[in-house]
């Protein structure tokens, strides 16, 4: 277990009507990614949701696969799960900053996602993090997914499309 200092995690909730949860995971990493889905599978079940899988080459197509499944399917909530280890070059920022400005992106147009794609120094921190034993970050992204669901329920949020949709008087006949 990390000696990291201890934080708050709101109660597991439980769902009151059927959830369809999609989970994106970019397995670069295979062993890592392993464990940030048997958390967040292990996490939605908990709730009483039922999920999907789907493997994306890497972190920047998470956002891209989020939002077509929530244009083209009927998913209530997303998890997005990866890993980037800092290299040598600054390739990293740039997928560490893109990745998490579209999933920030789409959770401010509604979707509700929890974002467990993993940004750290090396391996020893993402095994840390990945591993369900330990700080179990693909629960955590699964939870988060899901508490804002239960949010979006209780405000009794219409599912809409994702994106801009012009107010009605801006449509204009010819």
């Amino acid at each position: 277990m990390a000696t990291a200092e201890q934080h708050y995690v709101m109660p597991r909730g439980t769902v009151d009507k059927p959830t369809k949860v999609l989970i994106v995971v970019a397995p670069y990493y295979r062993d890592i990614a392993d464990n940030l889905i048997a958390g967040a599978q292990a996490e939605i079940e908990a709730w009483g949701a039922t999920h999907e899988l789907i493997e994306v080459p890497g972190a920047l197509e998470v956002p891209t696969a989020i939002a077509m499944a929530a244009r083209m399917s009927n998913y209530d909530a997303f998890v997005a799960l990866g890993c980037v280890i800092r290299g040598e070059t600054t390739h990293y920022e740039t997928v560490c900053n893109d990745s998490s400005r579209g999933i920030t992106l789409l959770g401010l147009q509604g979707l509700c996602i929890g974002n467990g794609i993993l940004t750290v120094e090396n391996r020893k921190q993402a095994e840390v993090r990945a591993d369900t034993a330990d700080q179990n970050k693909g629960g955590g992204a699964a939870a988060a997914a899901l508490h804002l669901l239960a949010l979006s329920r209780k405000w009794g949020a219409p599912k809409g499309e994702v994106g801009f949709k012009p107010a009605s008087e801006e449509f204009k006949l010819a």
